[in-house]
């Protein structure tokens, strides 16, 4: 019975690495990604090779939610997800005008929303997302801060880059923007 164990072991571990070898072989491969044409220095796309069209007509009205902070001296890359629906469906077709996007921040997040000089107040990193969040408000992407995380952490509206807004509450303002008919993107 006992020269039964280190077989049964040698043929598990040998499965074990024939289902890991594909996933091993599955690296992804960005070199198709390129800038977008409104957003060139952040928000890269690829383009899709015989997808369906999308409507003439689409408009999208859509929110994010955002609640993890970056890591200090990166970029929020959920923070940056707009940008990249931007650039892909302006790419695609699809008229910038006919795309209202709203990003709603809670939790830690909202320090990714802080000014530079009200994070050096509280000791903290300098916000390395905070000239993609000015490109992206600048072309009319909205973002909002849940006012319950700002009473938790001390941010008023002075603290937040100019042109955030500060509402009630997050769930306030997907509420609100429900009844405004946007949609939420999970991503």
């Amino acid at each position: 019975m006992t020269e039964a164990k280190p077989i049964i072991r040698t043929a598990l571990g040998a499965l074990a690495l024939l289902l890991s070898a594909p996933l091993a072989a599955q690296t992804p491969d960005f070199s198709a990604f390129r800038s977008g044409p409104v957003f060139p220095d952040f928000g890269d796309v690829a383009p899709v090779e015989g997808m369906e069209a999308l409507p003439e007509d689409a408009v999208f009205k859509i929110a994010y939610d955002v609640s993890e902070k970056a890591e200090d001296g990166t970029v929020n890359r959920r923070l940056a997800t707009p940008a990249r629906f931007t650039n892909m469906h302006v790419a695609a077709g699809v008229p910038e005008e006919n795309i209202s996007l709203v990003v709603v921040v809670h939790g830690k997040a909202l320090f990714d929303l802080v000014t530079d000089e009200s994070l050096a107040e509280r000791e903290m990193a300098p916000n390395a997302s905070a000239s993609m969040v000015k490109a992206m408000l600048a072309q009319g992407i909205r973002f909002v801060v849940c006012g319950q995380s700002a009473a938790v952490y001390s941010v008023g509206k002075n603290d937040l880059i100019e042109g955030v807004e500060l509402h009630l509450s997050a769930m306030t303002a997907h509420a609100l923007l429900q009844q405004d008919g946007y949609t939420l993107n999970p991503f």
